[in-house]
């Protein structure tokens, strides 16, 4: 069983190391070209790269699969299955009609809810109790294939982007395997999405994480833990960009206008918003260290009663 396996981000790399640790033949590693890191760093490598890299793999990084030579090149590594974990380009109809056991994706939600870019900051932004995994056949739409299989996985009140991921990419592999010897052995019948229920999640923009301090406490909650690690989360003192790393909502009863900080019992400081506070847990102001709140209130102690402005 000859795959070519296609992805990106950590979070397909374990079900890479999957594939080479159950014994299949991974002809080849397709993953994206390394990217310009900021601040002189040069190009950095995709964490797929990363890990093929060290696993002795064939590594291939084309700038589009619809490039001339790209097919030609693909068939050359004789695919029986192709196997995608956020590869960051869609497949071409001659690239999905060239292995037999066709093209299998492993995508972090519960399709169709979130097909498309961001499916587990989606998630955490909608408040959603659950996450999960799919598994589909490929075809040319947008996560719209028929789905193999699901694992769903609850998702925490501290989760974030990063740390949701993290779980998902472990839930992914593991299915994976239980889908990959269904499907070879003929015992898995494809299922339809229901195109009713299917919701899409577009790519985050830099300027999302900018606070708004007039949405709810709940909404920008869970904006801080849907947009880290990145684009972060943040607000505007002093002509400085501070950083609100870690939050939680507090009762709608706390009085606070909005983008007005206060302090809180607990030592650490609040900050208003459309519908409540938001408690403050962890912060980093422009050119600094990460803080507790009350850490860094003791090096910013006019920093109680200041207005952050919103965003709007």
């Amino acid at each position: 069983m000859r795959v070519v396996f296609m992805g990106s981000p950590r979070f397909a790399v374990p079900s890479l190391e999957y594939l080479v640790s159950a014994g299949y033949e991974v002809a080849a590693v397709y993953t994206q070209p390394d990217s310009t890191g900021g601040r002189g760093r040069g190009l950095a490598a995709s964490p797929v790269k990363e890990a093929a890299s060290a696993l002795g793999l064939t590594i291939v990084q084309p700038q589009s699969l619809k490039a001339p030579g790209a097919v030609e090149q693909l068939a050359g590594f004789k695919p029986d299955i192709i196997v995608v974990a956020a590869f960051g380009q869609l497949l071409p109809k001659p690239v999905l009609e060239l292995p037999r056991l066709g093209c299998l994706n492993v995508h972090p939600s519960l399709l169709p809810r979130f097909r498309g870019a961001s499916p587990v900051a989606a998630a955490i932004l909608a408040g959603d109790g659950f996450s999960g995994v799919s598994i589909i056949l490929l075809d040319e739409g947008m996560d719209s294939g028929p789905v193999l299989g699901r694992a769903q996985l609850a998702v925490a009140d501290s989760d974030t982007t990063a740390s949701l991921s993290a779980k998902l990419s472990l839930v992914g592999a593991g299915l994976l395997g239980e889908v990959l010897v269904g499907w070879i052995r003929e015992e898995l019948t494809p299922q339809p999405q229901d195109e009713a229920q299917a919701t899409y999640c577009k790519p985050i923009a830099k300027d999302e994480g900018e606070i708004d301090w007039q949405l709810s406490a709940i909404e920008i909650w869970r904006r801080v833990r849907a947009f880290y690690p990145w684009p972060g989360s943040y607000s505007r003192w002093r002509g400085k960009t501070l950083k609100v790393i870690e939050a939680a909502p507090l009762s709608p009863q706390t009085p606070a206008k909005a983008g007005e900080v206060v302090a809180l019992d607990s030592g650490g400081f609040g900050i208003g918003s459309g519908d409540g506070t938001l408690n403050v847990l962890r912060v980093q102001l422009e050119g600094k260290q990460a803080l507790s709140a009350a850490e860094f209130l003791r090096g910013q102690r006019d920093f109680i009663g200041a207005v952050l402005p919103s965003s709007r």
